[in-house]
């Protein structure tokens, strides 16, 4: 470390020293400007035998308990590189080395698992419904899995996860380690969109390293230093791709490839289940080349959205259209006499009874030729409504035409005309 640098770590111990309580907010607000400071302080974080190393742990602790929204998210942006520090002096043995920063991760945690006034926090989250749209999905792309899933959440059976509460920390342990620093990085993940590009770079480094460590591929990423195996648990590494799933987005591209492939390469090895599928379901969801996001302005993760109009095209084949074509196409009128439809076109019923020469029966005087051929067009009608006597009605309306013909061309039999 140089001298300058350990000047600018020193002249920001003391100037928080003397910093009055009116002043802290614009003193928060010009803190994130001062890039000079933040590497400073990521080298001595760096070397556990800094003797600026417990100095710096005390004010970042000081910053993350002053209620100070910015001061906060300052001391956030060291986590990945805190984190990967006590784990590699913890993997080497050398607790004494590393209780600055154990110190500060503990204060960090025990802060966060209780609210304002003292009580456990319990934090919930809901699974999202497929049946509510979002900037992800949108239920009618999916088809009928979303009618089960409407179903579902208008019976109220939308799956809520609790976490919490967490039980206060004295110290970190091989039994409790992971539970603290994985609650830590989902700490940190709530606040990505606020952390600078140079934290999203050490969190990929520190992923890529502690998923290596003490494995063959350590060699291929020529990684030097630790050597020794770090033990991870599979929710630790979740909250890792989480980090990663970010930085791919906004504009740190190659480290979080290398980082996820890393991760999927110590998941395999540990047969983990929940890290294979989050990475395996990250790396599909990939575009196939870099992206080329501007690491100046607005942080997130880039989705496509789906249009809100209807993708069903007003032309398409439904059974509404093709009940509405049949009924058109019957009242259609056929002018050809071969291919008459029976039921299409009504073709009333010329009565023969009454022609010249023909006598009346008994009880028929009455009758006139309008009535007889009512009865026949209700006849012919109701022919038509049943389908099965389509083949015996189809001679008779031929019969009819005929003699239709026949009456209209002047043509008058004697008598009954017989078939």
């Amino acid at each position: 470390m140089f001298t300058s640098e350990k000047g600018v770590v020193e002249e920001w111990l003391s100037e928080f020293k003397t910093l009055p309580e009116t002043s802290l907010s614009n003193y928060a607000t010009n803190l994130k400007d001062k890039s000079s400071l933040v590497s400073s302080l990521y080298k001595v974080i760096q070397e556990p035998q800094s003797e600026l190393l417990e100095p710096v742990c005390h004010q970042l602790f000081e910053f993350y308990r002053s209620g100070e929204e910015q001061l906060l998210r300052f001391t956030l942006q060291f986590l990945p590189e805190l984190i990967w520090c006590y784990l590699a002096v913890s993997a080497s043995r050398n607790v004494h080395s590393s209780g600055c920063i154990e110190a500060l991760l503990l204060g960090v945690y025990n802060l966060e698992i209780v609210d304002k006034q003292g009580h456990s926090k319990v934090l919930s989250f809901t699974i999202p419904s497929l049946s509510k749209p979002s900037v992800y999905h949108e239920p009618s792309s999916i088809g009928s899995m979303a009618l089960t899933e409407s179903a579902l959440s208008q019976h109220g059976l939308s799956k809520v996860v609790y976490s919490g509460p967490h039980p206060q920390r004295e110290m970190l342990t091989a039994q409790n380690r992971f539970e603290v620093l994985t609650f830590l990085l989902l700490c940190y993940n709530a606040a990505l969109t606020y952390m600078p590009s140079v934290s999203l770079q050490s969190l990929c480094q520190i992923c890529s390293r502690i998923c290596v460590c003490g494995y063959p591929r350590q060699h291929v990423r020529k990684y030097k230093g630790l050597s020794s195996r770090i033990p991870v648990s599979s929710g630790f590494m979740v909250q890792m791709l989480t980090g990663i799933y970010f930085a791919f987005y906004n504009g740190e591209w190659d480290l979080a490839q290398k980082a996820l492939d890393d991760i999927i390469y110590r998941a395999q090895l540990e047969l983990y289940p929940e890290p294979l599928l989050v990475a395996n379901a990250i790396k599909a969801s990939l575009p196939h080349g870099a992206m080329k996001s501007s690491k100046e302005g607005t942080r997130c993760i880039q989705v496509e959205i789906t249009p809100t109009s209807s993708r069903i095209s007003r032309n398409a084949v439904t059974s509404m259209s093709i009940r509405g074509h049949r009924w058109k196409r019957h009242e259609q009128p056929d002018n050809s006499n071969d291919t008459t439809e029976l039921g299409i076109l009504v073709i009333p019923e010329i009565s023969v009874t009454n022609v010249a020469g023909e006598r009346t029966g008994n009880g028929e005087k009455g009758r006139t030729l309008g009535e007889i051929d009512a009865q026949h067009i209700q006849g012919v009608q109701e022919t038509a409504t049943d389908p099965r006597t389509e083949s015996k009605g189809l001679p008779e309306i031929r019969r009819q035409k005929s003699v239709r013909k026949m009456m209209e061309d002047g043509i008058n039999a004697p008598g009954r005309v017989q078939f």
